[in-house]
């Protein structure tokens, strides 16, 4: 059994947990305040999609440490993240997931909705029961984030596109 979480010390980012899933790498330098965002089409591409699709939404809803790309209020909250492809799909699932866990910890139940517009598919995400699993990832990102030292980068095809590219294989 891991140990439980200090829930009332929740300051990871849900990028941060988004991160973890794509490059170790990335998120050591993005936990140290490299962030090399600002430079990427792909992340103009990304934000355009959102202002595009999803304009009427508020955005980026700010929560703690967490910041949702916007919410809806009915029934049931819906956190919402919107998403340029589906090939990072697990790394966006377990950042809603950390946001869902999130809430729970201050007494709010949600779903979370992933939306990839240029696919025109949604997909829905429950916290059901994967509270170990946020809680190991929570743990592998402050394990990284305290390294001395980046994590060896492990070259992929998705390595390209990335904004930290020069930082790695340059």
């Amino acid at each position: 059994m891991l140990p439980e979480y200090p829930h009332d010390e929740l300051l990871t980012r849900g990028t941060e947990i988004n991160y973890l899933f794509i490059c170790p790498t990335k998120l050591w330098y993005f936990a140290k305040g490299i962030t090399m965002e600002q430079e990427s089409e792909w992340v103009d591409l990304g934000k355009f999609l959102h202002e595009r699709r999803y304009g009427s939404e508020e955005k980026e809803v700010q929560i703690g440490s967490i910041k949702i790309d916007f919410i809806r209020r009915g029934d049931t909250i819906e956190v919402h993240e919107v998403k340029k492809s589906k090939s990072m799909e697990k790394a966006h699932e377990m950042q809603a997931l950390y946001y869902l866990y999130y809430l729970k910890q201050h007494g709010i139940k949600a779903k979370a909705v992933l939306h990839y517009p240029q696919l025109r598919e949604t997909k829905e995400v429950t916290l059901d029961g994967r509270e170990e699993e946020v809680e190991t990832a929570i743990r592998d990102v402050e394990r990284i984030k305290s390294l001395p030292t980046p994590p060896e980068p492990v070259k992929t095809k998705k390595c390209k596109k990335c904004a930290y590219y020069e930082l790695c294989w340059v």
